[in-house]
């Protein structure tokens, strides 16, 4: 650790409750500490941090009551040790450093050691006790409870991502788990929704029984549904369902909103119900799903629901809170061209392309993203996708590749528009046939006209301009 001393303002330290270990501050204490001050008692050096989150402030590690007694006889600045705590956890140390002239009280020493292991589950028993004062085993004692959640968080993930179809040995990989570790969790998955279950039964809701057991939604939704034939799923999920495939009927493939339960808040999120409509059409329960693009994880979402297998991959990592979509970058600068995600005997039925649009939100995306390329490069990423796609799928295979019109429309009236501007449907289907694809389907699926305000509609019908919200489901197979 780095230190150094000098003078700073009083006046730009605070009292951070989230790693102050004491209850609160002692006020006998603070009015001896003023009265030795104002008779020329010199006190150490109180110990502070750079805020994390505002720059030129200092958070108190150690001397609360000798700030409290510096504020209240009107010094202006003290002198302090500005700490580097390199890494490690500062309620810890400010708990360390408060022991030192007076012990923490049980309920101090309980709420310290229970905050520590709650902002850090990594902190064993050993050091959250050298920093309270207090034996492993009553450390143990105070974060059983916070330790049996976390474990459960862990027997979760497994039980969702082997709902999905993950194999074992991806699932143990992704977790970070050994081999004896992960058999040590596989005797719960049988009994592990059964609490679950019985809230269901007795009438609580979905939404009532996630929050009661940290659950996502579509986890729960999966129990719910469980044994339901593909109709009675979609009607108890609210969601109706669309018989045709164009806009010259009252119900069409076309949502303003997304369903919040499945998804994350992500750019160019897409309506769980469109993904659920394409199973339901071209899949059947327990099939094999994969989306090597899953972005927000809807596919896996929805796979949930309607009691499909899904494996999904996304640049993004987020092993937390998406567990189930595992880290993989399409590496379109390799040496050795686009690489397959997974290795394995078994082949989906079907696959969900739904890649980042061209040129639309490429500033909310990685910078890795394929939104970001070239027109032309854009288009040579996907004809190199499908030509590996190909090669990794079953004959019967089945691809629904979802994408929209992309026209440069922002400044340009509809008669200026050139046609090497844009890329369209055709773009897509001439390259699909190109590569082996052939289009059965072409399902029309608009992007909500939400997006435009009505400041955007008004500059729009000044300069002739013609918007976008065309989108379309391609399904498509490898014979014809």
């Amino acid at each position: 650790m780095t230190q150094q001393t000098s003078k700073i303002p009083i006046s730009s330290i605070i009292l951070d409750e989230d790693i102050y270990p004491r209850k609160g501050i002692d006020h006998k204490r603070v009015a001896i500490f003023s009265e030795n001050i104002r008779d020329g008692f010199r006190f150490d050096p109180i110990e502070v941090e750079p805020c994390p989150d505002k720059p030129g402030w200092y958070r108190l590690l150690d001397g609360a009551h000798r700030w409290s007694a510096f504020k209240s006889t009107g010094v202006e600045e003290v002198e302090a040790i500005i700490k580097d705590l390199d890494g490690n956890d500062p309620l810890l140390y400010a708990a360390k450093k408060a022991i030192g002239p007076r012990q923490l009280t049980e309920d101090e020493s309980r709420d310290t050691a229970r905050r520590a292991y709650s902002g850090n589950a990594s902190l064993s028993s050993v050091d959250i006790g050298k920093a309270i004062g207090r034996a492993r085993r009553t450390v143990d004692s105070y974060i059983a409870d916070l330790r049996a959640v976390n474990q459960m968080g862990l027997d979760i993930k497994i039980f969702r991502m082997n709902r999905l179809g993950i194999p074992q040995d991806r699932i143990a990989e992704r977790l970070g788990l050994a081999r004896t570790s992960f058999q040590y969790h596989l005797p719960k998955m049988a009994t592990l929704p059964d609490s679950a279950n019985g809230d269901l039964a007795s009438g609580f809701t979905v939404a009532q029984v996630a929050q009661k057991h940290g659950w996502a939604d579509p986890m729960v939704w999966s129990l719910a549904l469980e044994g339901k034939n593909d109709h009675d799923r979609f009607k108890e999920l609210g969601w109706g369902f669309c018989t045709w495939d164009n806009l010259k009927v009252t119900r069409k493939w076309e949502w303003n909103d997304c369903d919040k339960q499945f998804g994350d808040d992500w750019p160019g999120r897409i309506p769980a119900q469109l993904i659920a409509h394409i199973l339901r059409y071209f899949t059947k329960p327990d099939d094999l799903v994969l989306d090597p693009m899953a972005g927000g994880g809807v596919t896996p979402d929805a796979c949930l629901a309607l009691g499909r297998r899904c494996w999904a991959f996304d640049m993004m990592d987020r092993p937390e809170t998406r567990p189930e979509i595992e880290p993989f970058t399409w590496d379109i600068s390799s040496d050795q061209g686009l690489l397959w995600p997974v290795s394995a005997k078994e082949k989906p039925d079907l696959v969900i392309f739904d890649p980042p649009y061209f040129d639309k939100k490429a500033d909310s995306y990685d910078k890795k993203s394929i939104s970001g390329l070239s027109r032309k490069a854009y288009l040579e990423f996907l004809e190199a996708f499908f030509i590996l796609l190909k090669l990794n799928v079953k004959k019967k295979t089945r691809l629904a590749f979802i994408n929209a019109d992309w026209r440069d429309f922002q400044n340009t009236s509809a008669a200026e528009e050139k046609y090497k501007g844009g890329i369209l449907i055709d773009d897509y289907i001439d390259i699909l046939k190109r590569t082996g694809w052939y289009h059965t389907h072409i399902i029309q699926a608009p992007i909500s006209s939400q997006r435009f305000n009505a400041g955007v509609v008004c500059a729009m019908q000044k300069k002739n301009i013609l918007g976008v919200i065309s989108r379309y489901v391609i399904i498509l197979g490898t014979y014809h």
